[in-house]
């Protein structure tokens, strides 16, 4: 079960954290990858780390943030490999922290553009191309923070619920042709990303103090949801969000 032999994937921001582990749990069940990171340099040793596993993955350099980068990376992956199955859309940023009302609009612009807009152009070049062969699925890294307010990183926060909407919307439109759209929310995960958080002890002890499970997350217990939801096993799942966060939404608020 979950094997991902046949499934050709494109895995963005794949160099490292949450997009790394996915990609190296794709290869490990038989996938052929497309990776990409803003640098080329960021993905080869995870492009040889599969390659010396024995798998099949290429690498490019493709800031999310530009349609035609993303067309090349997908160009160049159905050149490859001559044909598209599953999409990871992992790739984000969060360049503001604070109240909202302090945010500047190229700031806001910038968020909506990496984490929604081009989460929105993948799809379309994607989509279509699962179609052909017969259906695929569309998967998009979101967060809990989608899930509730935030005084810090509201702006962050607004892109990552539009995203459980985009989900829902590619679901009905592609749902006929077998292409299925879902979210991962994860929760507080070990990642470079999330730094400035587990890196210091008062903050940790926080958080593992307030989730049920007692310990954030590694990016391996995201990649292990990203391959069902890739998998035929997923197959009459659509239009959903799954979270992953030990609990924390779900805590003893009393």
């Amino acid at each position: 079960m979950f094997r991902l032999d046949h499934h050709v994937a494109i895995v963005t921001g794949a160099s490292r954290g949450i997009g790394r582990a996915i990609a190296l749990a794709y290869a490990k069940q038989g996938a052929k990858l497309a990776l990409c990171a803003r640098t080329l340099e960021a993905c080869e040793p995870v492009v040889q780390e599969i390659k010396d596993a024995g798998g099949e993955a290429f690498a490019m350099a493709a800031n999310v943030s530009d349609k035609a980068q993303l067309r090349a990376l997908v160009d160049a992956t159905l050149n490859a490999y001559g044909k598209i199955t599953t999409v990871v859309s992992n790739a984000a940023a969060n360049p503001a922290y604070g109240p909202m009302h302090e945010v500047e609009d190229a700031v806001f612009d910038k968020i909506i553009l990496t984490n929604v807009k081009s989460n929105f152009w993948l799809a379309n070049m994607t989509c279509p191309e699962m179609a052909k062969v017969g259906g695929g699925s569309f998967i998009v890294i979101s967060s809990v923070s989608g899930l509730a307010g935030s005084k810090m990183i509201g702006v962050y926060a607004t892109s990552k619920t539009a995203d459980f909407q985009l989900a829902r919307n590619l679901a009905v439109e592609w749902g006929s042709k077998n292409v299925r759209a879902n979210c991962i929310a994860p929760g507080l995960i070990k990642t470079d990303f999330a730094k400035a958080i587990w890196d210091s002890p008062k903050a940790l002890g926080f958080y593992n103090g307030i989730t049920p499970i007692g310990r954030i997350g590694e990016p391996e217990d995201i990649a292990g949801l990203a391959v069902f939801l890739g998998s035929d096993e997923a197959s009459f799942i659509t239009g959903q969000t799954y979270v992953a966060d030990g609990g924390l939404s779900v805590r003893d608020v009393l």
